[in-house]
């Protein structure tokens, strides 16, 4: 084990329980993980010798379970991993066949989160909350404009907030900033971020803003509060939404998932207000909708990992992607508020995020194939068309 003598880097407040970094010694020299040796130089740094021996990793649990080597939420908590990935970069939205998908494609640049929100899928995708960074970019780089390439004449809506969050590890990483000054070559290419929190250092990369979103999850005030831990509050979250604007760009937001829970109708409605002080209709290029929905072993992550969440007590049937879904009276009513609020505000490029034709139509009256099929509307949104 090393530390690596640099200056202290002051990170964030949800990043403050970091404690270590492992790094593979074949991305060692990368630029980026060279910044973020640099960054965080005040922890002690593992160097991995080989990704086929796991005993180098060294894990460090902090927190419930530490002791005891319990595999609880906390495992591998703390640690940043800079990994050699051999996957495929550029993957489709794992959507499903039996609802409409947005058809975004995802720029895979790592997985994991530090924040710490009840609802969140990756509890159930991954068992450990390492923080994993793809370190070698120069792959990714190189997949993308093969990629680019073969297809001059395609658009690509493009996006990095699928298996992590797209801005999190911004401070330390400055991954998007190198993305967004990639994508710079590429005017064919639309490229949203996605976060819960606020960093917009990577702005001054950007050599068209008409080219990136920046987007932000949006909810209730309450659940924001006592759901998303470590996240910014939603004013945060608009007014960086609002310099954004001011600088240029369009941006998103995404009321996913839109949860129950005693007086929801007037926590979202309060919501649409902050927006509404914040951003005119034009300056959204769309806004999404989803309803609760999880894979059935999720709901067991939630109660031992929040047992604060009362929300998975309420009713639930089995979607037919088997995952668990709110009752869809329920679902649509809530779906249909929220809608209905924003539409009253003037804001349009509404959609609902894997969601059947039937919901579609009770809720906004329309199904997809009369917009075109959702993923060309939302690439014409995307585009400012």
């Amino acid at each position: 084990m090393h530390n690596l003598d640099k200056p202290v880097f002051q990170v964030p407040e949800y990043l403050r329980h970091l404690r270590q970094v492992i790094v593979d010694r074949s991305v060692l020299d990368a630029p980026l993980a060279q910044r973020v040796l640099r960054r965080l130089g005040h922890l002690p740094v593992v160097i991995r010798e080989s990704e086929f021996d796991p005993g180098r990793m060294h894990l460090t649990s902090v927190g419930k379970g530490a002791e005891d080597g319990s595999g609880s939420k906390d495992s591998g908590s703390g640690t940043v991993y800079l990994k050699h990935y051999r996957g495929r970069f550029l993957r489709s939205c794992p959507g499903t066949r039996h609802y409409h998908c947005c058809a975004y494609r995802i720029v895979h640049i790592g997985e994991n989160c530090p924040l710490s929100c009840s609802y969140c899928i990756l509890q159930a995708y991954f068992q450990d909350r390492v923080l994993k960074v793809w370190a070698n970019q120069a792959d990714l780089f190189a997949e993308l404009e093969s990629a680019f390439s073969e297809r001059p004449d395609r658009r690509w809506r493009l996006g990095t907030g699928e298996f992590t969050d797209s801005l999190t590890l911004e401070p330390v990483t400055g991954y998007s900033r190198d993305l967004v000054g990639f994508l710079g070559a590429y005017p064919q290419t639309c490229l949203e971020l996605k976060s819960k929190v606020v960093d917009l250092s990577w702005m001054d990369q950007v050599a068209r803003p008409d080219r990136v979103l920046p987007a932000w999850s949006m909810n209730a005030p309450e659940i924001q509060a006592r759901e998303e831990g470590g996240s910014v509050s939603l004013e945060e979250r608009l007014r960086a939404a609002r310099a954004c604007t001011q600088a240029g760009f369009r941006v998103c937001l995404h009321f996913d998932p839109v949860i129950p829970f005693p007086g929801w109708e007037r926590g979202y409605a309060r919501t649409v207000e902050m927006i509404k002080d914040h951003l005119r209709p034009e300056d959204v290029a769309y806004i999404s909708l989803g309803s609760l929905r999880f894979m059935p072993e999720l709901k067991q992550r939630i109660e031992e990992n929040h047992p604060q969440a009362r929300y998975i007590y309420a009713e639930f049937i089995t979607g037919l992607d088997g995952k668990q879904r709110l009752l869809r009276p329920l679902r649509v009513r809530q779906l249909r508020h929220v809608a209905e609020t924003l539409r009253r505000a003037g804001f349009q490029g509404l959609y609902l995020c894997m969601e059947s034709d039937e919901v579609w139509n009770a809720v906004f009256g329309y199904m997809p194939k009369e917009l075109g099929g959702l993923g060309r509307y939302l690439m014409r949104r995307a585009f400012g068309e």
